[in-house]
Parts: C-alpha cells; sequence; structure tokens
C-alpha cells in the first residue's frame, strides 16, 4: 500500500516538474512574441503616418535632368505625411533605372524657411547620375516603406 502512495507521489512530482517546465517556455515564447508584435507596431505607425509626393513636373518644361551641366537628377519631393522625416541622404532611398544610388551621390536639401522635413515641406534631391540623352527613365524614392516613382526623358 505505501509502495502505491510512493510511486504515486513520484509520479506527481515529476508531472509537476514537468508541467512548471512548459510553463516556462511558453511565458519565455509568450513575451518574446509579445515584444515583437510591439516593435512589428511601431514599424508599422511609421509607415502608416509617412506619406511622400515627387511634385518635379517634367511636362511644364521644367528642369529635371542636367540643369546645372553637371550630369544632376534634380527631384522635389513633398512630405505630404503626418510626422517629420529626416533629411538625409543615408535614410532616403534612390533608385535611377532600378540602380540604387549611395549616399554619397545624393545631396539633400530642404526648401523654405524651415530646417527640418516637416509636413507639407518640399526637399530638393539632386543624384549625380550619368544618362543617356533621348531616353526613357525612372526614378524611384523611398523612405520608411513608402515609395514614389518618377518618369521622365532627357
Amino acid at each position: 500500500m505505501a509502495s502505491v502512495s510512493i510511486s504515486h507521489m513520484i509520479l506527481f512530482i515529476a508531472s509537476m516538474l514537468i508541467a512548471a517546465s512548459v510553463a516556462g517556455v511558453f511565458t519565455t515564447s509568450v513575451d518574446r512574441l509579445s515584444g515583437a508584435i510591439d516593435d512589428q507596431g511601431l514599424q508599422v505607425s511609421d509607415n502608416v503616418r509617412t506619406d511622400i509626393e515627387i511634385i518635379s513636373d517634367n511636362g511644364t518644361g521644367a528642369c529635371v535632368y542636367n540643369c546645372d551641366g553637371q550630369g544632376n537628377l534634380t527631384l522635389l519631393v513633398k512630405n505630404t505625411g503626418t510626422q517629420r522625416l529626416p533629411a538625409q541622404a543615408e535614410q532616403i532611398e534612390v533608385l535611377i533605372n532600378g540602380q540604387f544610388q549611395t549616399p554619397g551621390d545624393i545631396y539633400i536639401e530642404v526648401l523654405g524657411e524651415s530646417d527640418t522635413w516637416d509636413r507639407g515641406t518640399v526637399i530638393r534631391i539632386k543624384v549625380t547620375e550619368d544618362l543617356p540623352s533621348d531616353q526613357d527613365h525612372r526614378a524611384k524614392v523611398i523612405i520608411n516603406g513608402d515609395e514614389e516613382v518618377f518618369e521622365f526623358r532627357t
């Protein structure tokens, strides 16, 4: 009789240890998942609040490429989102005809009286790129996941 009670007690203690181990693993996993969801939520929030528009207009005769004779592409980009954006070449991706432009080839200037790229503010992006003449080209600007494409002809 006592041997049955002892074996039941051993099985009970073993099952409690296993249950405690499983609960610890689940708690750690749930904490990690919760942290990942919080991080993803912040990133999605930034993406939702970010919106830009390329307001350069090649159709009006305004100069877009080689305006200064240096072979630069000049784009005017307006912050139409609800948050302040970084106006730094390291934070903005520019692709011309599918080719990534390094931050060293990009010059950014905030236009107007503000020094920051707030909502409604325009920046001038100049990219040093040699493009063949009499051809169609595409420029893509990406910031915080928001993409805008500008098509032009040299």
